[in-house]
């Protein structure tokens, strides 16, 4: 009965293909996640959808093909707050993967202990309607308190109108904060729209971070994705050094347009056309906030 009033996700794109782009040494997919496998990692009972299972294996060759060796791995709300499935990919990796995990106030000081330990660097909160919207604010200023002690960020996933609507809290916050996705601003409504500009705005404080990922979600023209390029240069342009890119595979909650990884990878080179910032981007950026190791 629960399968049935839960949605369930499109696959992502079965057949990546190679990209013409080649990305620099120990490049890195900075918003990733694993799904399942579901029979190992359950799904929680309170999900807002259901994912197809997109396991490690299936992620280690995705890295592959599309010639990215690091990851930051983004614990999805399908998961809950059980953080393992991320936890045991990070053990996994050699060092070669951080993670941003789930919480809330049930955790102790030991649970965000082993969290560090585990590799995970910060939390994510989502803001998206789909997703239930807006978060219990009281615990949200409550455990970004209790992260500033290790050091970690907070993940926040935005509407383009939360972006207008919190952007006086953004400035107040103790920690590091990354706003994924270009905060799900709709190309159609331009550059000038009052959340990109807002966006911009942001992006010069120097706790702000931006994620130049989710293309194929902000995108009006479909694939491949073109329009989104301009808002990526944008950014890029006010926050070089604190920038990061990913691939959002396995694309959750994509309602039209399933993008090919490997389409998404050929448009680093458009949104970053010198090899400087494409290696800010792929790799001393997300390297300088997760603390990889060279």
């Amino acid at each position: 009965m629960e399968q049935t009033t839960i949605p369930v996700c499109m696959a992502p794109d079965p057949d990546t293909r190679t990209p013409k782009f080649k990305a620099p040494a120990k490049a890195t997919d900075a918003h990733c996640h694993i799904f399942g496998p579901g029979d190992r990692y359950p799904y929680a009972p309170d999900r807002s959808y259901t994912p197809p299972d997109a396991p490690l294996g299936r992620f280690k060759e995705l890295q592959k093909t599309l010639g990215l060796e690091r990851a930051v791995l983004v614990n999805a709300s399908c998961h809950g707050n059980d953080n393992t499935v991320v936890l045991d990919a990070i053990a996994q990796s050699g060092g070669q993967y951080r993670g941003v995990a789930n919480v809330d106030d049930s955790f102790t000081d030991k649970d965000f202990e082993a969290l560090h330990e585990g590799g995970i660097r910060g939390v994510r909160f989502n803001f998206v309607r789909h997703l239930g919207g807006t978060p219990d604010m009281d615990a949200f200023h409550r455990i970004v308190d209790r992260i500033k002690e290790f050091g970690w960020h907070v993940v926040l996933h935005f509407d383009a109108a939360d972006v207008v609507d919190f952007n006086d809290l953004l400035y107040g916050l103790p920690v590091p904060f990354i706003v994924d996705h270009m905060g799900r601003v709709p190309t159609g409504d331009g550059l000038q729209q009052e959340p990109f500009r807002l966006l911009l705005e942001l992006a010069r404080y120097e706790s702000c971070w931006v994620k130049v990922c989710g293309a194929e979600r902000i995108s009006t023209d479909g694939p491949p994705f073109t329009d989104a390029v301009p808002f990526a240069r944008a950014l890029i342009e006010v926050a070089r050094d604190r920038i990061l890119w990913g691939t959002d595979w396995p694309h959750p909650n994509i309602k039209k347009h399933m993008p090919n990884d490997g389409d998404l990878v050929d448009l680093i080179p458009l949104i970053a056309p010198d090899e400087d910032t494409q290696r800010k981007i792929l790799v001393e950026n997300p390297a300088r906030l997760y603390g990889f190791n060279d």
